[in-house]
């Protein structure tokens, strides 16, 4: 696994495993639905459950939002980031991003894939990487990146199936 190796006292080394918190959902909506929806920074404060406030600060030729700065509730209090968003040109619909600056966090950086399925279901796939400026236990930043990733594809899940226009997710 690839790490970073930090100096201990004495001549011992440890390495550091950088972990990633990976989750998947299953959407009742396109790739283009699910898309549409992680896409549309402006709207988040309406649907995504710790998102208070969101500018889009850049976007690029193509109107798409490249760097957005938030505030959200985190680990009980507000937290402020920015982060700057990628669009690889592969097959299938993904953005990725990395934390440009944050008072909390020293990486916040991830990505969501959407992958189709044969029933006309999307595969939503997040990935989180998180580092706290405070250290704090390795169990326990897990755990919140878990809560983080699980609340994230559940809020996203909600208002993609709510708002399907291919009625899959209609209720």
């Amino acid at each position: 696994m690839p790490g970073k190796v930090c100096p201990r006292v004495g001549s011992e080394f440890e390495v550091l495993v950088m972990e990633k918190t990976v989750e998947s959902a299953m959407v009742a909506a396109s790739p283009a639905e699910c898309f549409a929806a992680v896409t549309d920074f402006g709207r988040y404060p309406e649907w995504a459950g710790d998102v208070k406030s969101v500018e889009i600060l850049e976007s690029d030729a193509n109107g798409r939002a490249t760097r957005v700065a938030f505030r959200a509730a985190a680990f009980g209090r507000s937290a402020s980031y920015t982060l700057v968003y990628s669009y690889p040109q592969s097959e299938g619909l993904s953005l990725s991003w990395v934390q440009e600056s944050a008072d909390l966090t020293s990486k916040l950086d991830g990505s969501y894939e959407f992958r189709p399925l044969d029933d006309g279901r999307t595969e939503v796939v997040y990935t989180l990487e998180v580092e706290l400026l405070v250290p704090i236990p390795g169990f326990v930043k897990r755990r919140a990146e878990s809560k983080i990733v699980h609340s994230a594809l559940k809020d996203l899940k909600d208002r993609v199936e709510s708002h399907s226009a291919n009625g899959i997710g209609q209720r």
